[in-house]
């Protein structure tokens, strides 16, 4: 028996011998074609190569292309497990000449590879052509000597391709194979033509022609060749089977299931069996090229999948997650031709057991609901659209999983029912929206997402992509088209473009258009939690709704945002282990240049603290360990560790950000967060905490850069050192002591100078001190002292008491137009005078009031310098008469 993995081989070699390039295969996800959720055809890696937009270095390629159809317009899912051919994933085989070979030679090719190379009995062969294509016809009799009956002619859209309403189109002409009269069915073209008898195993596409909005309007100037042959279909030829799952690829997943299950894979299992091998192949190809189950895109589409699979293992009496128990079986299998399943088994096995685990535990209570709806339901009844949408909003249950489940029980179930409750449950979101107190001018976003769907973020494994316009919004309205010069919100299918939210700031840079387009993209922000906007001005060319586009981020900010965002849950840990567990996040900002972040502390960080996080925190930066990203229930996430985020809203699934390790090897950090990372930890260069403050009561601050913007801050205060350093004539080394030496210096001279000012002031040197009078009965020195210094005037008074020994002082220091007064008594006067009474009397005279002190000392001022001499007169009219009223 050949094998599906000789068949594949033999058919790349072939062409390759032939003078064709090996292409290998496109990742599932689409590269250049944005309308499209999965590729689902050989050619669609090659289409810009055959529309112009793009060249390769050769001519005619051969590939075996990965291929999903399980959404959209090309969704196979609900018949896969039931027939023969249906399947989730499959893959074409496909021989391509770019304006190289045409007719002749492709036909060449395909008989010569089935009958020569491959012992195909050339009388099971029949060839289809588009019914006008004369030219098709006659090779067909000349190169298979085909005779006239087995060369049919169909004049149906089922032999004509087209890539588009316009581009490039032409005639087909598909190979059958007849698996003989014992199976039911007849040639294509018949009234049975859709029975299994025969089956078509090759498609040969004559692209000649261009059309636009769906007429030929010429011809191509170099026509080309696209074929796809199913691998899976021309193997049950070639292995002599009429089914597909009975080829050995299938044949050995299906066997490992009924191994692991301990159940028989035929009779009533088998539908089950073959659910479980396709599913499992879509599922490990899809997790190994990126796409991780979620509630919305491609995610939720590889989530349908998972669980329908998953329902499948149950229906078994699997009692404990299966499918990744099975992921050996694919590897093994068909590892060697996709290397891209080994390299991720782990994380296939890893994501399959978490979903399924999550899965088992709503599952049992949503059959149960099911089983009590279709109680009391007869053979053909319909189950109401009601409850289907109950199992889907409450349990998670997709529409079609609920009609497979059906489906063995003979029930249908009502569509537009459930269409009208998902309709009602949206009316109802919009009305709470608007009783939330947002602001009625976004109910513009609500339309756009109801009518398009919400964004599917690509931005974390990509920092490009390509997207088709659903919505365009000038000056708060929507509009069909914007031109150059205009500012205009665009809103496409998926984006690279991350949008601000949890503190992270939006993705900038460009959006452009092979017709033209360029545009630069500011800022990029969220609206409703799920549709992204690129806020963009417009360089040249136009945008209209239904555009491609290409998407291309600023890679270097946002690698600066990576950092910074990364640094903070770092420093978020350092400072929990440092402060204390009380530490939580209050809010951040994460930019390009730098970021701040508050947490809940009582007071200020102490610089050895601030020192002791930053010291941890470029420990793991050096340590470089891997950030990891897994997705989990809230629940699951806080019970293993993982810290919630400040201002970050949670649905059903979060994502788990780990990084960094411990001494004891456990993880450093986990939390809930939906930004964008780096992908390891020495991606951050250098972390330098740069400020710390308080922003409210118990919530501190700090504010720090990373990579290239700490660098340039250290080599800025390095470079202030130097020039310290030399201007005070030192190395930077001895800055400090030098310093240090230099302001003893000036305070010993600032005290020698007050000296000397207030001898000078005080009548020192050779004229003396101001000499006493007497005034009611004691003692009295008054003096205006101008230019002396404030702060000097008690120490100066504290002088005169001393030299006068008994009685009572008053001084006047005049600077800036501004009169301090102090006054002065000697302790055996107190009882009499009292230092603050008298010092009212001085400071009414210079236009002051009151001033405070000890009944010794006393100090106060007023605005009027001028009056200096008055406020000394004052102290003595009140020493005067307090002798006369004695």
């Amino acid at each position: 028996m050949t094998s599906t993995n000789d068949i594949r081989r033999g058919f790349l070699d072939y062409f390759a011998n032939a003078g064709h390039t090996i292409v290998p295969s496109a990742p599932l996800v689409p590269q250049n074609d944005p309308t499209l959720m999965f590729v689902n055809a050989g050619m669609v890696p090659f289409k810009n190569v055959f529309t112009g937009l793009e060249s390769r270095p050769y001519k005619t390629a051969v590939s075996s292309q990965k291929c999903v159809r399980a959404g959209g317009k090309h969704n196979d899912l609900d018949n896969v497990g039931y027939t023969a051919r249906h399947h989730t994933f499959f893959e074409m085989l496909g021989n391509f000449s770019f304006g190289d070979y045409f007719k002749e030679q492709a036909i060449a090719h395909a008989w010569t590879l089935l009958t020569k190379e491959w012992g195909l009995p050339a009388d099971k062969l029949t060839a289809t052509v588009y019914h006008t294509d004369d030219q098709a016809f006659d090779l067909w009799k000349k190169i298979a000597g085909l005779p006239e009956h087995r060369i049919i002619r169909i004049a149906t859209k089922d032999n004509f391709w087209a890539m588009g309403s316009d581009g490039p189109c032409g005639p087909c002409s598909e190979i059958f194979y007849d698996h003989g009269d014992h199976i039911p069915g007849g040639p294509p073209g018949s009234p049975d033509e859709d029975g299994d008898r025969f089956v078509e195993i090759w498609n040969l596409v004559f692209m000649q022609h261009l059309q636009e909005a769906d007429a030929i309007v010429g011809d191509l100037p170099r026509p080309s060749i696209d074929t796809g042959m199913g691998l899976e279909r021309v193997a049950a030829v070639m292995q002599g089977v009429t089914d597909n799952y009975d080829t050995d690829t299938f044949k050995a997943l299906i066997a490992a299931s009924g191994e692991l299950t301990h159940t028989a894979t035929t009779g009533g299992n088998q539908a089950s069996h073959r659910v479980i091998a396709d599913h499992l192949r879509t599922s490990g190809f899809l997790v190994a090229d990126g796409v991780l189950p979620a509630n919305e895109g491609r995610g939720y589409v590889l989530r349908r999948i998972m669980r329908r699979a998953m329902r499948h293992a149950h229906l078994l009496g699997a009692k404990e997650p299966l499918m990744h128990r099975l992921v050996p079986a694919l590897v093994a299998e068909m590892g060697a031709a996709f290397p891209e399943l080994v390299r991720a088994q782990p994380m296939i096995e890893a994501t399959l057991r978490q979903e399924e685990t999550r899965f088992r535990q709503t599952l049992d209570k949503g059959l149960k609901l099911l089983d009590e709806a279709t109680a009391g339901m007869a053979a053909g009844d319909t189950l109401s659209g009601e409850t289907a949408f109950k199992l889907y909003d409450t349990f998670g249950f997709p529409y079609d999983l609920t009609e497979d489940a059906l489906r063995t029980q003979g029930f249908t179930v009502d569509r537009a029912g459930f269409d009208t409750a998902m309709a009602e449950q949206k009316r109802a979101a919009r009305a709470a929206w608007k009783g939330s107190g947002a602001k009625a001018s976004d109910d513009l976003w609500f339309d756009i997402a109801e009518e398009s769907g919400s964004t599917e973020f690509t931005g974390y494994s990509s920092d490009t992509g390509e997207g088709a316009v659903v919505a365009l919004v000038k000056d708060g309205v929507s509009v069909e088209r914007a031109d150059a010069g205009d500012s205009v919100d665009v809103i496409v299918n998926q984006t690279p473009f991350y949008g601000e939210s949890g503190g992270q700031v939006g993705d900038a840079g460009s959006i452009s258009s092979d017709n033209g387009l360029r545009a630069i993209v500011q800022d990029t922000s969220k609206q409703l939690g799920r549709v992204f906007v690129h806020h963009a001005k417009i360089q040249a060319g136009e945008i209209k709704v239904g555009d491609a586009v290409k998407l291309a981020i600023d890679v270097k900010r946002r690698a600066a945002i990576r950092a910074n965002h990364s640094a903070t849950h770092l420093l978020h840990e350092a400072l929990r282990q440092r402060l204390g567990t009380h530490v939580a996040q209050k809010g951040s900002l994460v930019a390009p240049d730098r970021l701040r972040f508050d947490v809940s502390h009582p007071v200020a960080m102490t610089p050895a603290e601030l020192a002791d996080a930053e010291v941890a925190v470029n420990a793991q930066i050096r340590g470089n360990g891997a950030v990891s990203t897994r997705l989990m229930t809230p629940d699951e996430a806080i019970a293993e560790g993982a810290m919630a985020l400040f201002g970050e809203k949670y649905g059903d699934e979060v994502r788990v950000v780990s990084m960094g390790t411990e001494d004891d090897g456990k993880t450093y950090s986990i939390e809930l967060c939906g930004g964008t990372h780096v992908g390891a930890l020495g991606d951050i260069g250098l972390f330098k905490v740069v400020g710390e403050g308080a922003v409210s009561s118990g919530v501190r601050r700090v504010e720090a850069l990373t990579g290239e913007a700490a660098r340039t801050y250290l080599t800025a205060r390095d470079e202030k050192l130097r020039e310290a350093a030399a201007a005070l004539k030192s190395s930077p080394d001895e800055v400090p002591a030098r310093v240090a030496a230099l302001i003893e210096d000036r305070r010993r001279l600032e005290r020698e100078l007050a000296e000397a000012k207030k001898a000078l002031a005080m009548g020192g040197g050779a004229a003396g001190p101001a000499e006493s009078e007497e005034a009611g009965g004691v003692a009295f020195v008054g003096q205006v002292l101008d230019g002396f210094e404030a702060k000097g005037l008690r120490g100066a008074v504290d002088e005169t008491k001393q030299r006068i020994g008994s009685g009572v002082a008053v001084l006047v220091a005049v600077n800036d137009g501004r009169a301090t007064v102090a006054v002065g008594v000697t302790d055996d006067l107190v009882a009499t005078f009292n230092a603050v009474d008298l010092l009212r009397q001085a400071v009414a005279a210079v236009g002051g009031q009151g001033g405070g002190g000890r009944p010794d000392m006393a100090q106060g001022g007023g605005p009027d310098g001028s009056k200096a001499a008055d406020a000394v007169a004052a102290v003595r009219a009140a020493l005067e008469e307090s002798r006369a009223a004695a």
